[in-house]
């Protein structure tokens, strides 16, 4: 292929394997070298950050919370320490993250939760994805050709921005599960907005990378590039700005942020952006509603692993991967041996081929989840993989489902950025939370302190295909298709793993993995988090670039796989339940586990 420039690549092959591999080519979310120093952290902070440098999981037996920073993980094990509920805790875990990691979540955004209730044995699953404005048409992202934009004239400026939904899915959360008082959930991120942060090394990295499009808009320039310069690691940030907004959603609410002058300031940056402005109103964020789904669950080896349904589409591909799986002894293989990856390989891009076709947001198009997740379908599916070589090819199946199958398949472009939060509080409760801005800086709009989302770009650019609809295509109101799997496996109906990732369509493979490793390999959660990737979506085998994972090249190469070398720049948090908890955290980024 020439040496075309991306944007040209994603214009000639947007809706396809190829644009996604391209978009990857160019992945903002890179990985930081591993040693951080935070200023003011305490001891126990410090501790956990030693040892999972040392490859040890953090153990404690109240509570535990595991989260992208440092400064965001004491915050929530503040909470906890109080009496606080999980729900309260995440509260306080993503305001900071939002301040000190603004490049993968934050208020402008949108977030999937689980939730454990140890009381009832309950799961409850609630969806706070962006929506499209109400004044969206198919045709958003097209040329007035009819041709797909290409990727970043989509994402920068206001056309990408969907109605944020994280403020209202915190808000909810508290209300049905907390504990603490809502104003008081609020007080570390603004004490570290208002008397300053140490800008971490990855967010200075991530700053300095993507100059050229943080520098189009001059609030957005403003803040990260005080005096022209942009943010170097280890200097310390002040956000008044961001202290205000969050004084006024602990005052008042989520109202706050969906009414009044911060709602008009959102819609007058999105409207006004002079490149590129967008559709969302005043009415859109009025209308905003966070909804709860009945979570998707799939039988693995006595196991359950429960996950979010559509509009995510992590539940059922991470489900269907394991249920592939499932005949197959990768327990006796090892994780080393080829033919395990040659099975999660094929098993991943099976799995893949059906959420191409079939997962959408289910309020808009009839989406078969029962049927993609039947025992009868899955069998007849794995059935594919009893070869010893690669799949040759791997197209959607048929599962039972009572509308007829019209869709067209689609591949949208999806980047690596979002962060994931895991806590579990003393009286048992679990939370499992993926939480994004969609790209690296989102739609680089800053206003009121943060940053707001580009999540319409997870919506196909394309409408059709062949004259037959895509499923996950631009429509008013609707939520675009998510990767997020936040998950909690059940043994004997109570939480035994709460996990999930970051990392764009790469999130379903990165979850899979790591549950494998720990169900099957017995690896404990902080080396099941740190293993090296080997991931397969679309037909490339992707190794993680100078790891152990490269040693399989040769061996998947041979059993007739493409493979690639590339960054895979993962950020699995979880915590495992037993006699103790203990809890990992990915060390391609810059989180803990912490509890006591």
């Amino acid at each position: 292929m020439p040496n075309w420039p991306i944007a040209l690549l994603l214009t000639a092959f947007a809706g396809t394997a190829a644009a996604q591999e391209a978009a990857d080519a160019v992945a903002p979310e890179s990985a930081t070298s591993a040693t951080v120093a935070f200023a003011g952290l305490s001891p126990e902070a410090r501790a956990a950050w030693d040892s999972r440098e040392a490859g040890r999981p953090t153990e404690a037996r109240d509570w535990m919370v595991a989260a992208a920073n440092p400064l965001a993980v004491e915050a929530g094990a503040e909470i906890l320490a109080q009496g606080g509920s999980a729900a309260d805790a995440m509260v306080a875990v993503q305001t900071v993250l939002g301040l000190v990691e603004p490049q993968s979540s934050g208020l402008g955004g949108g977030a999937f939760l689980l939730w454990y209730d140890a009381g009832t044995g309950e799961l409850t699953t609630l969806d706070g994805r962006e929506t499209a404005p109400l004044a969206a048409t198919p045709q958003l992202f097209q040329t007035p050709e009819g041709e797909p934009l290409a990727f970043y004239d989509a994402v920068v400026g206001g056309r990408s921005v969907g109605t944020p939904g994280t403020p209202m899915l915190m808000e909810e959360a508290h209300r049905r599960w907390g504990r603490i008082a809502w104003p008081d959930l609020f007080d570390a991120g603004i004490g570290l907005a208002e008397g300053g942060f140490q800008v971490s090394p990855r967010l200075a990295e991530l700053v300095a990378s993507d100059e050229d499009r943080l520098r189009r808009h001059p609030a957005t320039e403003a803040y990260f590039f005080p005096g022209g310069a942009p943010v170097a690691a280890g200097t310390e940030l002040v956000n008044p700005a961001y202290a205000d907004t969050l004084r006024q959603i602990a005052r008042d609410g989520s109202r706050a942020f969906y009414t009044g002058a911060i709602a008009e300031d959102i819609v007058a940056t999105v409207r006004g952006a002079e490149d590129n402005p967008g559709l969302l109103s005043i009415v859109d964020l009025a209308l905003y509603r966070v909804k709860e789904r009945a979570p998707v669950c799939a039988p693995y080896r006595g196991h359950e692993i429960c996950g979010m349904g559509p509009p995510s589409s992590g539940g059922l591909t991470v489900g269907q991967i394991l249920g592939l799986l499932a005949p197959y002894d990768l327990a006796g293989l090892g994780p080393e041996a080829a033919e395990s990856w040659r099975l999660i390989g094929d098993a991943s891009r099976l799995a893949f081929a059906d959420r191409g076709r079939y997962m959408a947001d289910s309020d808009f198009v009839p989406v078969p989840a029962k049927g993609l997740l039947d025992p009868a379908y899955l069998a007849g599916r794995a059935r594919l993989l009893e070869g010893d070589d690669a799949l040759p090819e791997t197209a959607p199946g048929k599962p039972g489902w009572d509308h007829a199958r019209l869709w067209a398949d689609d591949r949208s472009i999806e980047f690596p950025s979002t962060s994931h939060i895991s806590i579990v509080d003393a009286q048992g409760n679990a939370l499992s939370m993926t939480t994004t801005i969609e790209n690296g800086f989102g739609s680089r709009l800053f206003v009121r302190g943060f940053l707001l989302n580009n999540e319409l770009t997870d919506f196909s650019f394309r409408t059709h295909e062949d004259g037959r609809p895509i499923a996950n295509r631009v429509e008013p109101g609707k939520r675009p298709r998510s990767s997020m799997a936040p998950t909690i496996v059940l043994t004997d109906g109570k939480p035994s793993l709460v996990i999930g990732s970051p990392g764009g369509s790469r999130i379903i493979g990165y979850v899979a993995q790591a549950i494998l490793a720990h169900l099957d390999w017995g690896m404990d959660v902080q080396q099941a988090v740190a293993m090296p990737h080997l991931l397969n979506r679309f037909g490339t085998y992707d190794l993680e670039a100078g790891t152990s994972a490269e040693d399989l090249a040769e061996p998947l190469a041979a059993l007739g796989f493409e493979v690639g070398t590339r960054e895979l720049n993962s950020g699995l948090h979880a915590i495992s339940v037993g006699e103790t908890l203990q809890g990992g955290a990915d060390p391609r980024r810059e989180g803990i586990a912490l509890g006591r």
